[in-house]
């Protein structure tokens, strides 16, 4: 098994496939990639040798993956917390940045809905 940048690449999948496990590699950037390394986009990702996987870490040097990315993503997040602007403090409250409505929906960012505590009891005493 292929270990990149910190990453163990999936088994039995084609490596235009098992490099998109590396965090900011999408299929564009995986693709190039492994032109550039001069690697088969079908070949299997368990087949692949030391010398191919060094090749595919040098052609990487370019791009900025995993932890650099998060880093800077965390350190983009973090400055519009501190800014206090409108994304900052959505990002503070966990909610939607980007316009999406919160009356319904946004679960995912808002977390598991909460019941309102004592209504029951306000309905039964009418």
């Amino acid at each position: 098994m292929a270990r990149i940048l910190g990453v163990d690449l999936p088994r039995n999948k084609a490596m235009r496939i098992a490099i998109q496990s590396l965090y900011g590699v999408g299929p564009k950037i995986g693709e190039n990639v492994l032109k550039e390394a001069n690697i088969d986009l079908l070949k299997n990702s368990s087949e692949l040798t030391e010398e191919e996987a060094n090749d595919i870490r040098k052609a990487l040097d370019e791009y900025t993956v995993e932890g650099d990315l998060r880093r800077e993503v965390g350190l983009n997040i973090k400055r519009l917390k501190d800014l206090g602007c409108y994304r900052g403090i959505r990002h503070r409250r966990s909610l939607p940045c980007r316009g999406q409505r919160t009356h319904t929906n946004a679960r995912t960012r808002k977390g598991k809905a909460v019941a309102i505590a004592g209504k029951k009891s306000i309905k039964s005493m009418k």
